[in-house]
């Protein structure tokens, strides 16, 4: 529906053929990939579906339209469900799914330009992984801690890397973050400067979970966000680097929680492993290693880790930590509040690294975790003014020391 509205929308305007659009051929595809427009088949538009929710055929009609659309899109190929044929999903119920979704507006300019489908994306996300419980975390990061994690470390332009990257939050805040900070162009020399922030960072991602994948896939297509090196495969980013090459300007992520099964015993002379090998037991500084090993010489790495990784001891992490500490890595940790999460109650801190540190030989440490507020009886949130009071004192602290307060 997203698409077609999309696709609809351009296609009447080339039909008219006035102005920019004289002459054109609404069937003509690169018309539509001129415009960032997934081109829509005719067996696959929603008018033509809608036509056809009282029939039985319904679910197998929605099927071979997904089919159509990813053969005429390639950035969609494999992504889209085709689950709507089965014999257990009734006929009836999928044509009044597709009667009432009819009378939403999801893919016009202006409704893009509220991001309606990507809010409603977003919050189904969110809803899923509070059902989920402990599999939930795997693919959703709530959105106050991927907004604070956006905000301090501010990619405003280059390439953004984020190895684990669940259902693809981190880009799309990314995104956010560029159009809700537009003056930062402004300022750059008077120059007349795009305001689509495809122009200034390049997003590259890679998920070992194909479902989470597919999400992700999802997640930025309907924001218009190229997701062509957003990867998956199987084994993950330890065994099986989508992005070898890679050098990231900002790596923004949450890996799994002191994940154990990371095959760390196959890796024990893996190039990454700059500053020590990691315990097979848990993955935190392997995680860790492999965002550095990412990094470009000017690069900053923004990311969630367990509590436990700040003082742990066991299997040489002790060392480690303290590799990184006199290697003047570090920027800042911030503790965070307990129940932010949707997979575990364990306290999780966020990690800063840079390459290229301003404040040298010095660490912030932001105490946080008795700030937030509960969103509802089980789950905690940061407001905005959290967001802003915590990243306006690493940015003071950072760059005008002389203003900076604890």
């Amino acid at each position: 529906k997203y698409i077609s509205d999309a696709f609809e929308e351009l296609y009447n305007k080339l039909k008219e053929g006035k102005g920019d659009y004289e002459g054109a051929d609404p069937e003509d595809k690169n018309e539509y990939v001129a415009e960032k427009v997934f081109y829509v088949p005719p067996s696959a538009r929603w008018t033509w579906l809608q036509g056809r929710a009282k029939l039985p055929t319904i679910g197998k009609d929605i099927d071979d339209a997904m089919d159509a659309i990813e053969k005429d899109n390639p950035s969609l190929k494999g992504v889209l469900p085709k689950v709507f044929a089965q014999e257990k999903l009734d006929k009836a119920t999928v044509g009044g799914l597709v009667d009432m979704v009819s009378t939403a507006t999801l893919g016009t300019k202006e409704a893009q330009s509220k991001d309606l489908l990507g809010r409603v994306f977003e919050y189904f996300l969110g809803e899923f992984a509070l059902a989920e419980g402990k599999k939930g975390g795997q693919f959703y990061t709530p959105e106050s801690v991927v907004k604070l994690l956006v905000e301090m470390l501010e990619p405003y332009e280059g390439r953004v890397f984020d190895p684990c990257c669940g259902s693809g939050g981190m880009f799309v805040q990314s995104e956010k973050f560029i159009k809700h900070h537009q003056d930062y162009y402004k300022k750059n020399n008077g120059k007349k400067l795009s305001l689509n922030p495809a122009d200034y960072i390049s997003i590259y991602g890679q998920e070992s979970n194909q479902t989470t994948w597919r999400l992700a896939k999802m997640n930025l297509a309907i924001r218009g966000i190229d997701s062509s090196n957003v990867k998956w495969n199987n084994e993950g980013s330890f065994l099986n680097d989508a992005h070898k090459d890679v050098k990231a300007d900002y790596i923004i992520a949450n890996p799994p929680f002191n994940d154990s099964d990371w095959s760390g015993e196959l890796l024990q002379k893996d190039a990454r492993w700059v500053y020590g090998v990691p315990p097979s037991s848990n993955a935190n500084f392997a995680w860790i290693q492999h965002f550095l090993f990412h990094l470009s010489t000017n690069g900053t790495a923004g990311f969630v880790l367990s509590n436990a990784a700040l003082t742990s001891t066991i299997s040489g992490e002790g060392e480690i930590r303290q590799k990184l500490v006199d290697a003047d890595l570090i920027e800042c940790i911030v503790n965070l509040p307990t129940q932010l999460f949707y997979n575990t109650g364990i306290p999780a801190t966020l990690w800063f690294l840079s390459k290229a540190k301003k404040r040298k030989g010095k660490i912030l440490f932001i105490e946080a975790s008795k700030i937030g507020f509960m969103a509802d009886k089980t789950q905690k949130a940061l407001s905005i003014d959290d967001i802003q009071t915590i990243a306006n004192t690493f940015h003071i602290w950072k760059n005008e020391p002389n203003k900076y307060e604890d």
